[in-house]
């Protein structure tokens, strides 16, 4: 379980992130939506130490990751998978080097143990007859792929996603979707995502934030985000609709 408390961000005389609560629980799913520039990414950067925000708290399971000694930070941070909204695939590196990579640089397992691990995730996302092509050689729905094998490859207890659908079709967007929520359920990885894909709240949202203006207006499921009552959100929902109507 992830608890963020009061978290708060500035740069400059510009406020990003004003006092952010919330609890991500293991197993679900869990969105944080908003359109650009509302510090959903910056959220995410806070709770996963690349940002230090300017007050609040970051707990993993009771632990504060904000006051913790280096050795505890580090400790949480092998506890963390990633997938980046590029993906961030090593171009040098062929798809079995990139998701083997988190295990040179953070396990003294053995040769048999990485490739045992490495087709493992590779199987997991279906992949298991690419780890000799170059990411060059893919398509970008298979580096998402790529991406969330190598994220998943330490057996993380928590999946931090961040625009997993961006530059997606739509169909290879929902296969994504799926699987996040799959390898989410079957592992209870505590996942935060966050998107704007209408397609992901409706389908894979089992707890919403929406962010604006780097406020929390809103918190609920995919069951009750279109019975809000809060201009922004169904504001918000309303543009994400028409865009989809108009890449159909």
């Amino acid at each position: 379980m992830i608890d963020i408390k009061n978290i708060t961000k500035t740069f400059g005389d510009r406020q990003v992130l004003a006092g952010i609560d919330g609890t991500f629980k293991p197993g679900d799913t869990s969105l944080i939506i908003g359109g650009s520039g509302t510090g959903k990414s910056v959220l995410l950067k806070c709770m996963i130490g690349l940002i230090k925000p300017d007050s609040g708290e970051v707990l993993y399971d009771g632990r504060n990751f904000l006051t913790a000694n280096l050795d505890d930070q580090k400790t949480i941070r092998r506890e963390m998978g990633v997938l980046f909204q590029g993906s961030a695939l090593f171009d040098s590196k062929t798809v079995f080097e990139n998701v083997r990579f988190p295990l040179d640089m953070l396990t003294d397992q053995s040769e048999e143990e990485k490739l045992d691990r490495v087709q493992e995730c590779l199987r997991r996302v279906e992949l298991e007859n690419a780890g000799d092509r170059m990411p060059s050689e893919i398509s970008g729905g298979m580096k998402k792929r790529v991406g969330i094998a190598r994220a998943i490859v330490l057996n993380p207890k928590y999946l931090f996603c961040d625009e997993p659908n961006s530059g997606l079709d739509p169909l290879t967007s929902i296969k994504i979707d799926q699987l996040i929520s799959e390898i989410t359920d079957e592992y209870k990885i505590t996942t935060v995502v966050i998107t704007h894909d209408m397609n992901s709240m409706m389908e894979i949202g089992e707890q919403i934030m929406f962010l604006y203006k780097g406020h929390k207006l809103w918190e609920g499921n995919s069951d009750t985000i279109t019975q809000s009552d809060v201009k922004e959100l169904n504001e918000f929902i309303f543009a994400n609709k028409l865009l989809r109507e108009m890449e159909k």
